[in-house]
């Protein structure tokens, strides 16, 4: 096979033995182009990482219902009517909309992020307090430092338990004091802490300083009845959450006589939208970076053409007496293009592999601070593979530049030059 050929291969190490200098100034482009190609796409992806770290324990695929006020009269009633969820709202959305898959109702103490005073001897902390079902935890995972979170047993039994934040806990307990079986006051009403959670600081959607307690007890400890503040609400993976949202939508506004064009009753949040417009901007920046990655690339390859057409001007001769000798003109461009293959390849092996360690550099230096949008800058081996597919593809079309050229010199010509 020729491929395999040994002389063939000495002839090409030696040719581009001939000038090292002049081959290091060939490869560097590619190493160069290489490099930048890597550190892109290792960007892109860093950033891609890092929003996934961000949204990590939320579900993508959810969304929040809550009530408000009418902005549209309808069927005798005026406009500005308060709009009160009940809990057995959710039991009929779950039993009609079978897109949905998980579906938490919620009710918080006083107003919509509202400061309730949370007391423990003699220690307050302002906190956001809210009634969960335990499936919350399913659509907006909680990091637990210490404890657990709400179980069904709590809802069960009532239990008069709850889970702080960390702010809570530095605000009522001593640094290194175990708070986990402790008990707080919550406007007169004794809870017993079962976990302590570390909010996510990026996506944070019920503040900072918050406790969570069974919804059951909120009903019973502050008279709640059967209100429901509001409804966190997941669907399945195959479905697109602005469907089920106007579906949701259209049975509420029936069920509480509200006007179908009225936009105001019935307030939402698609968090499915942000992940979305995420996804979409990380996509795009890695292919404008793989595009811009490959012109780089294909600069540094020209490049190398370009020396070649130097190196058959100069081998004019050994090409004349080469075919003089029998070398057909396929067995000619054979070896000028293997040439431009062994330059490409190589330097773009050294150029991943100076990228890769400054991308190994970077993520030690990152590690997993929080506060940068990026995680884990690593190039992907689909990317790799693509990326040196597209270097040898580009390689082999340059290499037929000086090739041609190689292949037209006349042997007589060749063996007149001096």
């Amino acid at each position: 096979m020729w491929i395999l050929d040994r002389d063939l291969w000495s002839e090409i190490f030696a040719t581009l033995g001939k000038n090292m200098f002049r081959t290091f100034l060939t490869m560097l482009g590619v190493i160069i182009a290489m490099i930048i190609l890597v550190l892109l796409l290792g960007g892109a992806n860093g950033m891609s990482n890092g929003f996934q770290k961000i949204f990590a324990g939320t579900a993508s695929n959810s969304l929040f219902i809550w009530s408000q006020s009418t902005s549209e009269p309808y069927k005798g009633f005026e406009r500005g009517r308060r709009i009160q969820f009940k809990l057995e709202d959710a039991t009929i959305l779950k039993e009609q909309i079978e897109e949905i898959e998980v579906l938490a109702p919620r009710i918080e103490l006083g107003s919509h992020r509202g400061v309730v005073t949370v007391y423990r001897k003699g220690l307050t902390s302002g906190s956001a307090v809210y009634g969960d079902y335990p499936n919350i935890d399913d659509i907006m995972k909680k990091k637990l430092v210490a404890g657990r979170f709400l179980n069904e047993n709590d809802m069960t039994d009532a239990k008069k338990v709850c889970v702080i934040g960390e702010e809570t806990y530095k605000l009522l307990f001593e640094k290194g004091e175990t708070a986990v079986g402790e008990d707080v006051r919550i406007n007169g009403v004794f809870f017993n802490i079962v976990g302590i959670y570390k909010p996510n600081q990026n996506i944070n959607i019920d503040g900072e300083n918050s406790v969570y307690i069974p919804f059951s007890t909120f009903q019973k400890a502050f008279g709640s009845g059967d209100r429901m503040g509001w409804m966190a609400i997941s669907v399945r993976e195959d479905t697109k959450v602005p469907i089920v949202e106007s579906k949701i939508k259209g049975l509420l506004k029936n069920k509480y006589d509200i006007n179908p064009i009225d936009e105001r009753a019935i307030g939402s949040f698609d968090l499915s939208e942000v992940f979305n417009n995420v996804s979409a901007f990380t996509g795009v920046l890695q292919g404008v970076s793989f595009f811009v990655g490959i012109l780089t690339l294909l600069a540094g390859v020209i490049a190398i053409s370009n020396i070649l057409l130097i190196t058959v001007k100069e081998r004019t001769k050994e090409i004349g007496i080469r075919r003089a000798l029998g070398a057909t003109p396929k067995v000619v461009k054979r070896q000028i293009v293997l040439e431009s293959i062994v330059i490409t390849v190589f330097a773009g092996f050294v150029g991943f592999a100076i990228a890769v360690g400054f991308l190994a550099i970077a993520n030690n230096m990152i590690g997993d601070n929080s506060d940068l949008p990026f995680y884990n800058l690593m190039i992907s081996i689909p990317q790799f593979l693509t990326s040196f597919i597209l270097m040898i593809g580009l390689s082999v079309l340059i290499g037929l530049i000086p090739a041609n050229r190689a292949i037209r010199i006349k042997p007589i010509d060749a063996l007149r030059e001096e």
